[in-house]
Parts: C-alpha cells; sequence; structure tokens
C-alpha cells in the first residue's frame, strides 16, 4: 500500500482569533490552510517571519514538548511557547506514527541535559543516551551532539519535526543529512523542515512553503529566495561584493 503520511493537512481555526502575537503576524493573519507532503515539507523564509512559531505551534499540537524532544519530554525550562497550537487543526491519515522527535536548535541544549538528568536517576536499565549514540550529548561539540541525534534516535516509522537543522551541521553534513532523510522516508518517515538551507532545500519532490509578504505560498525550489540568493552570490561573490562595500563606503 502507498504511504500518504500520517499527517495530512493543517488548518486554522479562523474563527473567534484572540488579539496580539502569535496571530498578529503578517503571515498568519491571512494563512487559512496547507497540505502536508507525505514525505517531505518546508518551510522557509527570513528571519523572524513566523517559521519558527508555526512549526513549533504544529509540534505542541501533536503532543511533543514545546521546548524539543520526543513525546515523552516533559520538561520547562522556561513557558515561552505561544497559544496557536490551540487554534490549529491537523488532519490525520489512519495510520499511527510510533516514533517521532520535534528537534529546535535553540533549546537542543535543555533536551541534551533532560537526557543527562534522567540517566542520572535509579531504576532504568538502559539509558536513554544508549539511543542517541551513547555519549553524553553535551561531551560533544554542538554540530557533533546534532549529527548524533540525527543518525541514532531517528528509526522510521515516525513524525519528524526539525527547526533549523541545518544551524549546527557543514555543508558536508548537510548533504548527507539529504541521504539519511532519504533512507528514513523509505521507512515510511515524514519530515516538517523550517530552514535556511538551499541544500536541504533541494530534497526531490518535496513541498515548499515559502512565507513571505504576509503570505504562505507553495513554491517550486528554484523559486525560492535562498535558492536565488545563494545562486546569484556564487555565480559572482566578486561582483556582489564589489556593489556591497562600494554602497557602503
Amino acid at each position: 500500500m502507498e504511504f500518504k503520511g500520517y499527517l495530512l493537512s493543517l488548518r486554522l481555526q479562523r474563527e473567534n482569533l484572540p488579539e496580539g502575537y502569535p496571530f498578529n503576524i503578517p503571515c498568519l493573519q491571512t494563512f487559512q490552510e496547507l497540505a502536508f507532503h507525505p514525505n517531505v515539507t518546508f518551510f522557509t523564509g527570513e528571519n523572524g517571519i513566523g517559521k519558527s512559531t508555526f512549526i513549533e505551534a504544529i509540534a505542541v499540537n501533536l503532543g511533543f514538548n514545546a521546548e524539543g524532544g520526543s513525546k515523552n519530554f516533559h520538561f520547562s525550562s522556561r513557558e515561552t511557547h505561544s497559544i496557536l497550537h490551540q487554534y490549529l487543526t491537523i488532519s490525520k491519515s489512519f495510520r499511527h506514527f510510533k516514533d517521532g522527535f520535534f528537534l529546535r536548535g535553540e533549546s537542543f541544549y535543555n533536551v541534551a541535559s533532560q537526557i543527562d538528568k534522567l540517566d542520572e536517576e535509579p531504576g532504568f536499565s538502559q539509558k536513554i543516551i544508549a539511543s542517541y549514540g551513547g555519549i553524553s550529548l553535551h561531551e560533544q561539540s554542538h554540530g557533533e551532539s546534532f549529527w548524533s541525534l540525527f543518525m541514532n534516535r531517528f528509526n522510521g516509522h515516525g513524525v519528524y519535526i526539525l527547526d533549523e537543522p541545518e544551524s549546527a551541521l557543514s555543508a558536508n553534513k548537510q548533504i548527507a543529512m539529504l541521504a539519511k532523510i532519504n533512507s528514513l522516508v523509505h521507512t515510511n518517515a515524514q519530515f516538517i523542515i523550517t530552514t535556511h538551507s538551499p541544500i536541504l532545500l533541494a530534497y526531490p519532490n518535496a513541498i515548499i512553503y515559502e512565507m513571505a509578504d504576509g503570505e504562505i505560498n507553495s513554491i517550486k525550489y528554484e523559486e525560492s529566495e535562498v535558492y536565488r540568493l545563494y545562486k546569484s552570490f556564487l555565480d559572482n561573490p566578486k561582483r556582489i561584493l564589489d556593489n556591497l562595500f562600494t554602497s557602503n563606503t
């Protein structure tokens, strides 16, 4: 049977929306509904456009901890997430995902600390860190800990929500990440990813939503702002730098 994903679509309940943040974010003021790709759905756009707020709300709506981790993580260093998740309706298929993880770079340190804390408690024969490569994530560099999580913790047959995972990864690791994503997709994994990386966005046949100009629109890879900007720069970095430095003198 063809895999059609666990999450099918997302709708914002626009009736009786509260005023103020996050509903005053321009992209949310016009948003109504979107469809998820059964394999990979991307959200891209400028800083401050609302990507992280949006993907956080999706994760919390599905039962993940707002600061990241699996559904079994129930810690909070500070309550900062919005109430947007309360106004989202996610349409799901008949399939139930067996695994899942919400990765957000800004609070990944807290996830690593929680793993160490739980492993220090008595009564567990199997250490949690064994599922993350066996070495404390605090004993690795930021990039190494991200990579260890991605390579060891994600098992397929799950939903993986990643907020700018490229933030700690080199270009080589981002390319390798594409191969791992593809491998997991073939084990019925579904990804929802926010990214500024033109490397990750290149994953074939994904849905790309660009958040810009107060709208959330489905676009082609070559139409994305991040692709056009990187391509323009790499095609002729000297010309762009000359223009940039001249305008600042």
